[in-house]
């Protein structure tokens, strides 16, 4: 693995994550565990192996008014955490581990990373009723774990729509709890990408 420290959404981040399978991804292989891989997996690998056969980042993106809002207010989210733990969050930049690879949002000392995200209101309130982080993101949060070597990971939930006091959840996922997680994204994940491979020797 290789820490490279660059900006976010810069084009340098792009071009170290261009044929590679990244952390926001791998719910996308995830699913189904332990049967075929369903289409939305197929159609990831032939992005990764068109991206590894012409060198460049597949022109398709996905964006919508919830990543865009998440875009501006991860800012925020990010001030109000360091304000909540009193800790410093450093740059995220990307984890390279070869033909797979993690961007977490921030690092946080020599132990921890943090995921953010700027959900809409029913999310938000879900996420407190619930006491623990969204399961939308189990797969992610493993692979901050995995990717990144570190111990833990900040599940941050914002939401701009509440009073003040309630804006930001905060849910600590640690590399324990997540041990069996782990072990199943490492499996699966080698799977994946001799399925990318494929893909790749076909076209």
């Amino acid at each position: 693995m290789i820490y490279h420290d660059v900006e976010q959404n810069s084009p340098e981040w792009d071009a170290l994550r261009v044929g590679k399978a990244t952390a926001s991804r791998f719910a996308c292989f995830m699913a189904n565990d332990g049967k075929a891989f369903g289409e939305p997996a197929k159609d990831y690998a032939l992005q990764i192996a068109l991206e590894r056969r012409t060198g460049r980042k597949a022109e398709f993106s996905f964006s919508n008014d919830d990543t865009d809002r998440g875009h501006a207010q991860e800012p925020i989210a990010r001030m109000l955490y360091e304000e909540t733990t009193f800790a410093t969050v450093g740059n995220g930049g990307f984890f390279d581990c070869g033909d797979y690879g993690d961007s977490p949002d921030g690092l946080v000392g020599k132990d921890g990373v943090i995921e953010i995200k700027s959900v809409r209101a029913k999310g938000h309130d879900s996420t407190r009723m619930r006491g623990s982080f969204d399961p939308a993101y189990r797969w992610q949060l493993a692979g901050h774990l995995d990717c990144t070597g570190r111990e833990w990971v900040d599940f941050v939930s914002y939401c701009s729509d509440f009073p003040e006091e309630g804006q930001l959840i905060v849910h600590r996922v640690t590399r324990e709890s997540m041990a069996s997680e782990i072990e199943r994204l490492r499996i699966r994940r080698a799977e994946f990408l001799a399925l990318v491979q494929q893909k790749f020797s076909e076209i």
